[in-house]
């Protein structure tokens, strides 16, 4: 055991011994300084610059087209999975520059600058700049999270972050929304993906309900059968599923209904206006009355005369 720990010193000394007498970057100055421009020299001169600098050129070609290679792959194959367009480009790009950083490192260690405390010093500034742009870090993985689950895509009406309206963009960092009376909006990725998202027109089809009110001295029956008919006669309502009038409630001064239709997502407005206008009017004709809030008033005791 011994013996092999004496082995192991000695090839140790004997390569530090080497690495100390092998002429370098130090000896190549002293000759050319001594003016001493043999062979020999330009034999050194090549070793200790020509072949490093050649390989790294070699290199830093190689790294460009892998890492170009790289986006391109990642990128067809993420439109290959029906990935957003958006989304495809960040992890193309991310990949890029992954591929340059490390063939970075690689081309400084061929020069040989010592890369480890490089590496590390590299490391600490990306964590102090991800502390500095935590928020904006936040958007952008929250603005990735839009893009792959897609809760809501270009052109949807969603309340989201706050906002309701339609989808013109989704960012990386923001997403865009146009309002219906045409205010344009943007809004922070992370206070959209860190709330309730409501995608209004993911569906086809939408009901519509109509709130009113009758009075107390209407028959039940037949103020149904008259909502029921106006609801059935309105314009671009579907007939399935059917039209419904739901008795809701007894209030302090009405007998409260809802009536509601199924119409085509694109209709939702027109129906909601028409469908109100009508119910109104066959109320009207059926002498059925919409009545004002009422309070009674008791008064217990005498009152003075005046």
């Amino acid at each position: 055991m011994f013996q092999d720990v004496e082995n192991a010193r000695g090839q140790a000394e004997a390569a530090v011994a080497q690495a100390t007498t092998e002429p370098g970057f130090g000896d190549l100055v002293s000759r050319i300084t001594s003016g001493d421009m043999s062979g020999d020299t330009w034999i050194l001169a090549w070793n200790v610059i020509g072949q490093p600098v050649l390989l790294a050129i070699v290199l830093i070609l190689a790294v460009v087209f892998i890492a170009g290679w790289a986006r391109g792959v990642t990128t067809k194959a993420c439109r290959k999975a029906k990935v957003e367009e958006t989304l495809a480009r960040f992890l193309g790009n991310m990949f890029r520059y992954l591929v340059l950083v490390i063939g970075g490192i690689a081309i400084l260690g061929t020069l040989g600058v010592e890369v480890t405390s490089f590496a590390a010093i590299l490391a600490a500034v990306g964590f102090a700049i991800g502390m500095a742009m935590s928020g904006m870090l936040g958007n952008v993985a929250a603005g990735v999270m839009l893009l792959f689950f897609r809760p809501f895509k270009v052109g949807d009406v969603a309340n989201a972050g706050g906002t309701t309206g339609k989808v013109i963009e989704i960012g990386l960092f923001t997403t865009t929304f146009d309002t219906p009376d045409n205010r344009r909006i943007i809004v922070p990725n992370g206070s959209i993906f860190g709330g309730t998202i409501e995608n209004v027109s993911h569906h086809d089809t939408r009901r519509v309900a109509v709130a009113v009110g009758t009075d107390y001295g209407a028959d039940i029956d037949k103020t149904r059968e008259v909502l029921l008919a106006a609801a059935k006669a309105c314009t671009g309502v579907l007939q399935d599923p059917e039209p419904a009038a739901v008795l809701t409630g007894l209030g302090g001064s009405s007998i409260d209904w809802s009536v509601r239709v199924w119409v085509n997502a694109a209709d939702f407005w027109a129906v909601s206006d028409q469908l109100t206008r009508d119910v109104k009017y066959a109320l009207d004709n059926a002498e059925i009355g919409i009545p004002y809030p009422q309070m009674d008033v008791h008064l217990d005791g005498n009152v003075a005369q005046g």
